[in-house]
């Protein structure tokens, strides 16, 4: 008897782990983690990066609750990142595939050493808040840890969209509108994040949109199941 490949399981299991839901859902799970980490940061932290400590005695059990967030973050975001790519196939173009690759994973690696920086901060400033501040420790790591988060991480965030963007440009995976407007939000992060740290959420809102997109046609382009 011929063997039905439609229904052997591990073919099963492989079209599954391929699916675009597990991308999207990624996605989805990847914006609301950093999304909620970035506005509980914005919302606890001085914009101006010359203010004084006071925020780390009244903010710093909020800090550390978005802080905590960012890890589970940067695993959705992985996972994000290799679904979306293994849907290349054969039509991955070597050289502007791996600026996103590596532009993707520069930007999850910057984003934890901000985090580790920041947490450690925290740490320091409760084990001894004169000293940390006196020693001009403080200062340092809060200048630090603003341009490794609001310039270096979002910047290689805008290199990734602008890859995918051109990548979808090309190929014709997605509508050429997406493209464009991730073209757009992209010259945004590179040029204008130093006049609002909430430019930073651009980010995260497009994945969501990307991901939510990608979920809704997936739905609507699900093969309905035929006769056993």
């Amino acid at each position: 008897m011929e063997r039905n490949h439609d229904r052997d399981p591990i073919s099963l299991a492989r079209r599954s782990l391929k699916t675009p839901r597990a991308a999207a859902f990624a996605g989805i799970i990847f914006a609301l983690l950093y999304g909620t980490s970035m506005v509980l940061i914005r919302l606890s932290v001085p914009a101006d990066i010359t203010a004084d400590s006071a925020w780390l005695e009244t903010n710093a059990g909020t800090v550390a609750l978005a802080l905590y967030l960012v890890p589970y973050a940067g695993i959705a975001f992985l996972w994000f990142i290799g679904v979306i790519r293994d849907r290349f196939g054969d039509l991955e173009d070597r050289f502007v595939a791996t600026v996103f690759l590596g532009s993707g994973l520069l930007f999850l690696g910057i984003t934890f050493v901000g985090a580790a920086m920041a947490g450690g901060l925290v740490s320091s400033y409760a084990a001894g808040s004169g000293a940390l501040v006196n020693s001009g420790v403080y200062a340092y790591n809060r200048t630090v840890i603003y341009h490794i988060t609001s310039v270096y991480a979002i910047r290689m965030a805008a290199v990734f969209m602008t890859s995918l963007a051109t990548i979808w440009y090309r190929t014709g995976l997605m509508h050429r509108v997406w493209a464009f407007l991730t073209y757009g939000l992209a010259l945004v992060l590179l040029f204008s994040i130093g006049y609002s740290l909430w430019v930073t959420l651009i980010f995260p809102a497009w994945v969501f949109m990307i991901s939510v997109y990608i979920l809704i046609r997936n739905l609507r382009e699900q093969p309905m199941p035929g006769p056993t």
